[in-house]
C-alpha cells in the first residue's frame, strides 16, 4: 500500500493511464508534487494554472483518456476556473486537483483561504473535499469514475496536511473504471413518430453537431434516402463537412452558405446531436425534430415537435427501414445551387484580390494555413474572429482534428489547448490559430512550449484589434471603443522567449514563410500583420443591423466564407439535373 495519501493518489493516476499533470507547484500542493517526482508521471510546468485547465482538456479530447491538472491553495487553483469551465463544457475527461489550506484552519479566514467546493461546483460534475485519507481514497475513485463516464470535469479539493497523512486502503480503488460510451437506442414509439414525420414531409433539412461523431455514414445515408440538404454546427464540421454531397454549410454566428435558407424553406428540420445555442438562427415556423443522446438537450433551444432520445447512429439505423425513399430531389438541388451561389459571390475577393492586399487579409492567411498544414494536423483557434476563419477555411478530411472553445467561448484558449494537444502526440502537427488579444492574455505559455520543447506552430492573426468585439459594437450601431490598441511585434517577444519566430507583413511572403515555419522541428511562432477591418458577420443580418454599421464595415462580406468550400459546392452541382438549354449559373 502507498505510504501517504499523496502517493496513493499518484499511484492511482498511474494505474489509470495518466502520463502527465499540468500545473504549477506551490505550498499546499507540494506533497503531491513530491509524489509525482518519484513516479513515472511527467510534471508539465505551466506559467498560469488557467493554461493547465485548457491543456488538460485538449489532451483528453485528443486521446479520450483521463487528463489531470493541479493548482495550489487559494489563488493558485482559482486560476484553473477558466480552463475548467471550457473543459467541462467541451465534455473533456479531466480530474482537477485543487489543493487547500491546512484543514484545521478552514473557515477561519486564513491566509489565501477560498472555498473551492463552491467555486468549482458550476464547472464540474463532481466536486468534493477530502476530509481524511480514508474518505479521500473512496472519493478519489468516485471523481475518476464520474469524469470517465462522460459527466465532465471532476475536482478533488485536498488540504495540504491531509495529502501527507498515511494512506488507508479502500476497496473502491480496486474497482476497474468504466469508460465505454453506451449506445442509447431510442424508444420504438419515438422512432415511429420520427419516421412518420419524415414520410409526411415533402422537404427535410438535416443539421448535425458534435453528436454526429461516429455517425457520419448513417447521416449521409439518411440524407441520400430522403434527399435532404445537410448543414452543420461548428461542433459538427469536423465530422460532416468534408466530401459531403448534401452540404449547405453552417448556421450561427460563424455561418456561411445556404444553411439558413434550408432551415426556413423545409417542411421538417431534424437536429442531430447538436445543442445549438443560437435560438435566433433556428426557424420559428418550421416543424422540428431533435435527436440527442442527452434528453435534457431536447427542446432547450427551440420548439421541438418530434423528440427522440437516442444517439444519432442508433436512431438513424432504427428509422431507415421505416422510411419511404424520396425520389424528388428538387428541394435538395435548389439548396445546393444556393450554396454554390452564396460562396461564388465572393470567391474572387478572397483569392486573386486578397493575395495582393496589404495589410494581409485574414481569410487569405487562413486559406494558406489550410493548404500548408498536414493532412492529419490538429487546429486550435482562439475565440473571436479566429473562430470565423477556423470554421470557414480549415477543411476537415476525416483525419484532421479541430479544437476550440466551442461552448464556453473564452479568449486565450488556442495556445494552451495546442500545448495539451501536442503533449498527446508529439509527432502530429499542431497549429494554434491565435488572436493577438488571446495570445497576449496567456503569453507566458510561450515559455511552457519552450521549456518542454513542444513542436507546436502558433500563427498570430495580429490586427491590433479585438475584432469580434468591434463587430458586436458595429452591429449594435455603436462606435467601436476600446477595441484597438497599439501594434505589438509578437515575433520579437517569441524570440526573446527562445522560440523560433517569423514576422510576415507582405501577402507574397505568407505561403513560403508558413511552409518554412511548419517544417521547423521545434516550437514556432509566426506573427502575421492582418487587416483589422476584415470583419465577418452571420449569413443572415437584419436591415436594422446593417444600418448600424460604420463606413469602415461597408466592405464586410455579408453572406459567408469561401476558401476551398467552393470546390465542394461546385462539385455538388454535378448531381443537380440540368434543364435543356442550360448555360450555367
Amino acid at each position: 500500500m502507498s505510504k501517504t495519501y499523496a502517493e496513493q493518489l499518484v499511484k492511482t493516476l498511474e494505474d489509470n493511464g495518466v502520463e502527465r499533470i499540468f500545473g504549477l507547484v506551490g505550498d499546499s500542493l507540494n506533497p503531491i508534487v513530491d509524489a509525482v517526482k518519484r513516479s513515472d508521471i511527467e510534471w508539465v510546468h505551466v506559467r498560469n494554472e488557467e493554461a493547465a485547465g485548457f491543456a488538460a482538456g485538449a489532451e483528453s479530447q485528443m486521446t479520450g483518456k483521463l487528463a489531470v491538472c493541479a493548482g495550489s491553495c487559494g489563488p493558485g487553483n482559482l486560476h484553473m476556473l477558466q480552463g475548467l469551465y471550457d473543459s467541462h463544457r467541451n465534455g473533456a475527461k479531466v480530474l482537477a486537483i485543487a489543493s487547500h489550506i491546512p484543514s484545521q484552519f478552514i473557515g477561519s479566514h486564513y491566509f489565501q483561504e477560498t472555498h473551492p467546493e463552491q467555486l468549482f461546483a458550476e464547472c464540474s460534475s463532481y466536486c468534493e473535499m477530502v476530509n481524511s485519507a480514508e474518505q479521500g481514497a473512496t472519493i478519489l475513485h468516485h471523481a475518476i469514475q464520474s469524469t470517465m463516464a462522460g459527466n465532465g470535469v471532476s475536482v478533488l479539493v485536498i488540504p495540504g496536511d491531509i495529502a501527507s497523512e498515511d494512506a488507508v486502503d479502500s476497496p473502491q480503488l480496486a474497482s476497474k473504471i468504466s469508460s465505454a460510451e453506451p449506445t442509447v437506442v431510442p424508444a420504438a414509439s419515438q422512432v415511429q413518430a420520427l419516421a412518420e414525420a419524415i414520410n409526411a414531409a415533402e422537404s427535410v433539412t438535416l443539421f448535425g453537431g458534435a453528436g454526429c461523431a461516429g455517425a457520419r455514414e448513417q447521416v449521409l445515408e439518411l440524407a441520400e434516402k430522403i434527399k435532404a440538404p445537410l448543414g452543420h454546427a461548428y461542433g459538427g464540421k469536423e465530422f460532416l463537412h468534408y466530401d459531403n454531397p448534401y452540404d449547405v454549410g453552417m448556421s450561427g454566428l460563424l455561418g456561411y452558405g445556404a444553411c439558413s435558407e434550408a432551415f426556413n424553406e423545409a417542411d421538417l428540420l431534424i437536429l442531430l446531436g447538436t445543442d445549438f445555442p443560437y435560438t435566433e438562427f433556428l426557424p420559428r415556423d418550421t416543424r422540428t425534430a431533435q435527436v440527442d443522446i442527452k434528453a435534457g438537450n431536447i427542446g432547450r433551444r427551440t420548439a421541438v415537435d418530434v423528440p427522440v432520445h437516442g444517439d444519432v447512429a442508433a436512431t438513424i439505423e432504427a428509422v431507415l427501414p421505416l422510411l419511404e425513399t424520396k425520389e424528388d430531389r428538387s428541394f435538395l438541388d435548389k439548396m445546393l445551387v444556393k450554396q454554390e451561389k452564396n460562396l461564388s459571390h465572393v470567391i474572387e475577393a478572397y483569392t486573386s484580390k486578397h493575395a495582393q492586399s496589404t495589410p494581409i487579409h485574414p481569410e487569405y492567411l487562413a486559406d494558406i494555413i489550410d493548404s500548408v498544414a498536414t493532412d492529419d494536423a490538429v487546429f486550435t483557434a482562439d475565440t473571436g474572429m479566429c473562430n470565423v476563419w477556423h470554421a470557414r477555411y480549415i477543411n476537415p478530411n476525416g483525419k484532421r482534428k479541430l479544437l476550440a472553445s466551442f461552448r464556453h467561448g473564452t479568449m486565450a484558449n488556442a495556445f494552451p489547448q495546442a500545448i495539451g494537444a501536442q503533449f498527446a502526440d508529439r509527432k502530429r502537427q499542431v497549429v494554434a490559430m491565435c488572436g493577438d488579444g488571446g495570445l497576449s492574455m496567456l503569453m507566458g505559455e510561450l515559455l511552457t512550449a519552450k521549456l518542454h520543447d513542444l513542436p507546436l506552430k502558433a500563427v498570430v492573426f495580429n490586427n491590433s484589434s479585438l475584432g469580434m468585439v468591434k463587430l458586436e459594437m458595429l452591429v449594435a450601431g455603436l462606435p467601436d471603443f476600446g477595441t484597438d490598441h497599439e501594434a505589438v511585434n509578437y515575433a520579437d517577444i517569441a524570440a526573446a522567449a527562445g522560440l523560433k519566430s517569423y514576422r510576415i507583413e507582405r501577402p507574397e511572403d505568407v505561403q513560403s514563410t508558413l511552409r518554412e515555419a511548419f517544417a521547423y522541428q521545434g516550437p514556432v511562432l509566426v506573427d502575421v500583420v492582418t487587416d483589422p477591418n476584415a470583419l465577418s458577420i452571420p449569413p443572415e443580418i437584419s436591415l436594422e443591423q446593417v444600418a448600424g454599421f460604420s463606413r469602415a464595415a461597408v466592405a464586410t462580406v455579408l453572406d459567408g466564407g469561401v476558401g476551398k468550400m467552393i470546390n465542394l459546392a461546385r462539385a455538388n452541382l454535378r448531381n443537380v439535373p440540368r434543364p435543356s438549354g442550360f448555360k450555367g449559373l
